[in-house]
């Protein structure tokens, strides 16, 4: 794939018609080179759009590059992973999008064109056959005493002063436009052919109106940049060159609110340890509300979503604070999955916990293909049951039963490798057997086992462990397309599977210091970005809009889940680990922007989120048009979950806490 050309189309609003070539509208589209741009992988196009049709034009206008591609493999950061797995059996059950030749309908179709801010960064792209051709331009458009202008960013950190925001942009991509692929940037937007709200509520296409238009007043000229990008690439993994230039052209920080680590761990803590644990059943809630009077949505589970992925943080935490009250609360817990949560019968841990009994019937389980134990939450599990054993080994305590607990489950968990060296995505309650593969999130499992050897001081797993790593690296990580996280996402294309095995190969490469690990957590590292915001979106819906949230620095859940959650922000160890053996200082600014979105998305003083005390948080934050089910008591859309969610917080707490 070499040849591309650009064409750009208008489609005008209300009109029924399908777009038309702009110049048959009288609207004159120029592309003049910049002289000065220097870059190897992409030019520079100052772009002039006029009316000289004598009447204002309202609508929107769709600059698309059509390029000569076979089999395109498309990338639209956070929305848009090749093909978001359309040609890999699915369910059914979750709707996400899906492009794809000879679609069967909804979720999967031909094209896809949605709002800019559904993008993690503002740029859609194709790789095929080791060529990446892209286009990037400005995700939305201010207006100031001159006119209309689009987004800038003079220094590579302020969105431009003294103007409002008026209208987004869009991007989109097709795989048959009329024989050819495409991809394009529009002024305006659409959703089509549809607009996933949530896996469970998807619209239709609607008529282009007045509230995804862009304006051009007759005899008006707008004119903005525009970069199309076209370099070689071997593999997939080259899209992430394209992603990085974009990042120095469209970067902006979050916004900085004076908190420190500290502080931060402090609240986050207290708030869970004073408002969340259930004394009776030695647990954390999974919500809890305070609208009226202290309610709790219990979901108990043993630890995605507030089990150990609480327990573990909490301890860690408190062991920095020595806060009794909250190492008792983490240590009770984890002495309840120690007694309790072992299943004879299969050789691994249940899943989950309703009223003091424990079974894999966890709030997600109507949402697996094939039912029984989690890969995803036994790995886990085990992982910070180790992460909590060493910080009690730190303070000359030792909990021997800990060690006795996950020795037999890790081996377990080895037992049911299949020929690919990949851990099983479920396993038979029954047996233990496995029951169903081809999922990243299992490489928990590998993370715990590495784990296991670092804390236990063995070298039992070794070899065995460096060919599992290779398998998740050659299948999910370098194709940058990963999935099976989640347990509630019918394996769409997701940000969480990769968490577990970044840790995993930082471990290894600690344990062997064998130099192609640090290539591996490179581009891991790279794939979980392409879910970060890279700017900050502007957010109307309240309460996000009205407290000076920051989108910049948090991860898209999945192409499933349009929000951000902060679960990335438990890698910042992690991410820290990298920028010190490199200097790689596009990871060095991500880090950075996680780091200060972790320290301003939570209460930092009463209800400053519409609820809760000081140190409350939630999981949701919608940046976009997705998920936005939340309502206030009017009926009005809220931006924001209104409930202290322990998991949430704890991810920031790990963040800040772990090693």
């Amino acid at each position: 794939m070499c040849n591309w050309e650009i064409k750009t189309l208008v489609r005008h609003c209300g009109s029924d018609t399908e777009y038309c070539d702009a110049g048959d509208e009288n609207i004159k589209v120029e592309f003049i080179p910049d002289p000065n741009h220097e870059s190897v992988i992409c030019k520079k196009y100052s772009v002039r759009i006029t009316n000289e049709s004598g009447k204002d034009f309202k609508g929107v206008v769709h600059i698309k590059v059509l390029t000569d591609s076979d089999n395109p493999g498309f990338f639209m950061p956070g929305y848009m992973y090749n093909s978001n797995t359309a040609y890999m059996p699915s369910s059914g059950r979750k709707s996400f999008p899906r492009i794809k030749n000879d679609p069967s309908g909804m979720p999967e179709s031909e094209f896809f064109m949605t709002r800019s801010d559904r993008l993690a960064e503002p740029i859609s792209m194709i790789w095929d056959s080791g060529r990446v051709i892209g286009i990037a331009a400005a995700p939305y458009w201010l207006s100031n005493d001159t006119g209309m202008i689009p987004v800038s960013y003079s220094d590579g950190k302020n969105r431009s002063v003294n103007a409002s925001f008026i209208q987004y942009a869009g991007f989109s991509c097709n795989i048959n436009d009329n024989g050819r692929a495409s991809i394009g940037y529009t002024l305006g937007y659409e959703n089509a052919p549809w607009l996933f709200v949530q896996t469970a509520k998807v619209i239709d296409r609607k008529p282009v109106d007045e509230e995804n238009s862009f304006y051009i007043n007759a005899g008006e000229s707008v004119e903005f940049p525009i970069y199309i990008y076209d370099y070689e690439g071997e593999d997939e993994r080259a899209v992430y060159k394209a992603m990085e230039h974009c990042y120095s052209i469209f970067h902006e920080s979050p916004r900085d609110i004076r908190m420190d680590r500290d502080k931060a761990l402090r609240l986050l803590s207290e708030a869970i340890r004073d408002n969340a644990w259930l004394e009776e059943e030695k647990m954390y809630s999974g919500f809890v509300y305070d609208r009226e009077s202290p309610r709790y949505n219990k979901i108990g589970s043993l630890s995605w979503t507030n089990g150990m992925a609480v327990a573990c943080p909490m301890l860690l935490a408190a062991n920095h604070f020595n806060d009794e009250k909250a190492r008792r609360q983490s240590i009770s817990f984890i002495e309840n999955v120690v007694k309790n949560s072992y299943n004879p019968s299969s050789g691994l841990l249940y899943d989950a916990v309703e009223n003091g009994r424990w079974s894999v019937n966890g709030w997600w389980y109507n949402g697996m293909h094939s039912g029984g134990h989690s890969s995803y939450i036994n790995g886990q599990a085990v992982y910070y049951i180790l992460c909590s054993y060493e910080s009690e080994r730190k303070r000359g305590v030792s909990h021997r039963e800990w060690i006795d607990l996950v020795r037999p489950v890790v081996r377990k968990m080895n037992e049911l490798l299949n020929t690919d060296h990949e851990y099983p995505f479920s396993m038979s309650e029954d047996t233990g057997a496995g029951l169903e593969y081809d999922s990243l999130g299992s490489s928990w499992c590998l993370a715990a086992t590495l784990l296991y050897e670092q804390v236990a001081e063995e070298k039992e797993y070794i070899d065995i462990a460096k060919k599992i790593e290779q398998h998740y690296y050659d299948k999910f990580v370098k194709k940058c397309e990963c999935y099976g996280g989640p347990l509630d996402t019918d394996k769409a294309v997701d940000d969480e599977g990769i968490l577990a095995y970044i840790r995993a190969v930082r471990i290894l490469y600690e344990i062997t210091d064998e130099k192609y690990l640090i290539e591996h957590l490179r581009d891991a590292l790279y794939y979980e970005v392409s879910f970060k915001l890279s700017y900050n979106t502007p957010v109307s819906v309240p309460p996000l809009s009205t407290i000076g949230w920051s989108s910049c620095g948090g991860s898209i859940t999945s192409t499933a889940n349009p929000h951000i959650h902060p679960m990335s922000s438990t890698i910042i160890p992690e991410m820290r680990f990298y920028a010190g053996l490199t200097k790689d200082q596009y990871l060095k600014s991500r880090l950075e922007d996680t780091v200060s979105w972790s320290l301003q998305t939570f209460n930092t003083f009463k209800g400053e989120y519409g609820y809760g005390d000081t140190g409350w948080m939630s999981e949701r934050f919608c940046f976009c048009e997705g998920l936005l089910t939340e309502k206030y008591p009017d009926g009005s859309p809220a931006s924001t979950w209104f409930a202290l969610m322990p998991w949430a917080s704890s991810s920031l707490i790990e963040g800040f806490a772990r090693e």
